[in-house]
């Protein structure tokens, strides 16, 4: 069922119910009038009757009859039987009998002084009349059968308005969705409207201060880091065959050159050599995208490993000069530290290795003297590790665009590299919920800045 079908029916139940309590609060309430309104009368009649029989100077009969006959608000069917205190008639208007009048009716009304009941289509009043401390039972009767059939109709009236306001229920209910759910309908004819070639177009978003705004506006938020991780995608995707083509088309035109014709023992070798390190080259690059990859899929993590960052450093330092034996790391620790217990983080040792060798690779391949210092301590509640360099350093216009993968500088081109391996250290450092900042000034060198949470 559509929201607006759903909307409308519960417009309807909701706005024919509150017209169906109305209806019967009034009938109830008309109804309750009538009948005090109707006994009111009647006993007013019938106390009017009986001061004109009892009375003790001159009472009149044949003057109270013409009375009830001519009075122009006399009561349809009325019927007035007066008893003294021995229950013998004194006065009646019902010569036929027709109002019951039994023993434990005059002792009903004796005791309660106003009794009211039903006979038939008669509504009866029996009531006490007093003429000179003697006790006189007086039982009216009559049918209100104006006020009843005021009554029906009202009843009749009242059920066609809350037909016909179920009708207009509807109507309006109708109306009313469909003005409720366009910014719903809006935003979702504009959603269709938009594809992986056209995830620039945004939903509208209305006043942006109700429901449905603020929902487009999450919705045009989600659409911009669709857009920007598209983008990322397909960048990465092409800098990738880029990156993986060279060193492959490398391989194969070194190997089909070697195989034109026969070679010398140390012209195999040379050649080999060359392909051997085009070989490394697109291991070592296939790695770190394969690293990239499980880095970004894994996203920010809780690590309950606690891991010592002096050692990791250490390990570090000492995998990058096994193959670089001509860089220079030089470490040292924070006069702040006077416990070996705040060395320790959580993470995983093996991520952590990995950015630190890349950050310590990048200062030493980009420095002439092939030389990084590090410093790194505890500070408050953080680790932190700062990596300097006196290298070429980064154009300041390049620095928002350093940690973007296959992003690399304007003055390195003559240094060999891939471009992704700070992309890679960003995405460690923020899976471990740290952060990394880089300061740099062409031609004076950079300051690497990485921040790591302690374990709680």
């Amino acid at each position: 069922m559509q929201i607006r079908t759903r909307l409308t029916l519960q417009f309807i139940l909701l706005g024919g119910l509150i017209m169906l309590i109305s209806s019967v609060a009034i009938y109830y309430f008309s109804s309750n009038f009538r009948k005090e309104d109707f006994y009111n009368r009647l006993k007013s009649q019938s106390r009017s009757t009986a001061r004109l029989i009892l009375n003790p100077y001159k009472p009149d009969e044949n003057l109270a009859r013409m009375i009830e006959n001519d009075n122009p608000a006399n009561l349809s069917r009325k019927k007035i039987i007066i008893l003294n205190s021995r229950d013998d008639i004194v006065y009646t208007s019902d010569p036929a009998g027709d109002i019951l009048i039994s023993g434990d009716l005059l002792y009903r009304i004796r005791s309660q002084i106003n009794v009211r009941y039903k006979q038939g289509a008669y509504e009866v009043l029996g009531t006490m009349y007093t003429v000179n401390y003697t006790p006189f039972v007086v039982v009216a009767a009559a049918q209100d059968v104006d006020g009843l059939l005021h009554l029906k109709k009202l009843g009749l009236i009242l059920l066609i308005v809350w037909f016909l306001s179920l009708v207009l229920f509807y109507v309006a209910g109708w109306f009313y969705s469909g003005r409720a759910l366009k910014p719903i309908s809006d935003v979702v004819n504009k959603v269709d409207e938009i594809s992986i070639s056209s995830l620039n177009l945004r939903v509208p978003e209305g006043n942006g201060a109700d429901e449905i705004g603020r929902l487009a506006k999450t919705f045009n938020r989600m659409l911009e880091r669709l857009e920007i991780s598209f983008a990322m995608q397909k960048n990465f995707i092409s800098n990738a065959s880029h990156e993986l083509r060279t060193p492959l088309t490398s391989v194969h035109g070194q190997i089909e050159v070697l195989m034109m014709q026969d070679r010398t023992t140390e012209e195999y070798k040379n050649a080999l050599n060359s392909v051997l390190e085009d070989i490394k080259s697109l291991i070592n690059l296939s790695n770190r995208l394969l690293l990239i990859a499980r880095t970004s899929a894994e996203g920010p993590s809780g690590y309950n490993k606690k891991v010592s960052i002096d050692e990791v450093v250490w390990q570090a330092s000492d995998d990058l000069k096994k193959f670089n034996p001509s860089y220079h790391i030089n470490i040292t620790i924070n006069d702040s530290l006077t416990d070996s217990s705040q060395m320790m983080i959580a993470g995983d040792d093996s991520l952590l290795k990995v950015a630190i060798i890349n950050i310590m690779e990048n200062a030493c391949k980009y420095s002439a003297d092939h030389t990084v210092d590090i410093r790194f301590g505890p500070n408050g509640k953080n680790m932190e590790l700062v990596f300097k360099d006196k290298g070429i350093g980064i154009p300041e216009d390049e620095l928002q665009k350093i940690f973007e993968p296959f992003q690399r500088g304007s003055n390195t081109r003559l240094i060999q590299g891939t471009g992704i391996g700070l992309s890679l250290v960003r995405q460690i450092i923020k899976n471990h919920n740290g952060e990394i900042t880089i300061k740099s000034k062409p031609g004076k060198g950079t300051t690497v800045t990485v921040t790591l949470p302690s374990p709680a």
